[in-house]
């Protein structure tokens, strides 16, 4: 990556309805009620949450990812209150010079465009300030939104992995997709 991670601070990120800033242990209720909705988690690597303090765990190990350089992950906040409402961010491939992406959002919001808005300025950060060369996202084939979400940014799918993921205690097929720079320059 072309910035030394440990050094640089959060970035906060804005856009015409969002604030994309770092979560913090005042948000953990926040991202509880978000990780508690199983409409939510049904396609996330993870179980639906049941107690608080896994919300707080998850603040944590974000922060921790990103102080080590390993990854960030914004919570995505409306302007208006400042509530977190989702997150979206990146695992960071260095030897590739790539990412991975990862997002969430809570039902209430879903299908409004919220995560289209969130997702194009993170994208711009890895792109424009990260100098990434690509960013890769892998869905479960039944997510349906999130397909049509990568499609509307311009990722193309590279085809099915069978069995590639195993969570809650089965293999799962994923589809990946691909950003490179160059299509996200000519966006």
């Amino acid at each position: 990556m072309s910035q030394d991670f440990e050094t640089v601070p959060f970035p906060y990120l804005e856009t015409k309805q969002l604030k994309l800033r770092q979560a913090t242990q005042k948000d953990a209720e926040a991202i509880f009620s978000v990780f508690s909705n199983p409409k939510v988690t049904q396609f996330h690597d993870l179980d639906t949450f049941t107690h608080l303090d896994e919300a707080m765990r998850v603040i944590e190990r974000r922060a921790k990812g990103f102080e080590s350089g390993r990854g960030i992950r914004w919570g995505i906040a409306l302007k208006q209150d400042n509530r977190l409402i989702g997150s979206c961010g990146f695992s960071w491939d260095r030897e590739a010079n790539a990412a991975e992406l990862g997002y969430e959002l809570a039902s209430p919001f879903w299908r409004q465009g919220i995560m289209g808005e969130a997702l194009r300025a993170i994208l711009s950060y890895g792109f424009e300030v990260k100098k990434v060369q690509f960013v890769a996202a892998e869905i479960m084939l039944e997510n349906l939104a999130s397909r049509k979400l990568l499609e509307k940014l311009d990722f193309e799918s590279r085809g099915v992995f069978k069995a590639r993921g195993f969570w809650k205690g089965k293999h799962h097929d994923l589809e990946p997709f691909m950003l490179t720079r160059q299509t996200f320059v000519t966006v």
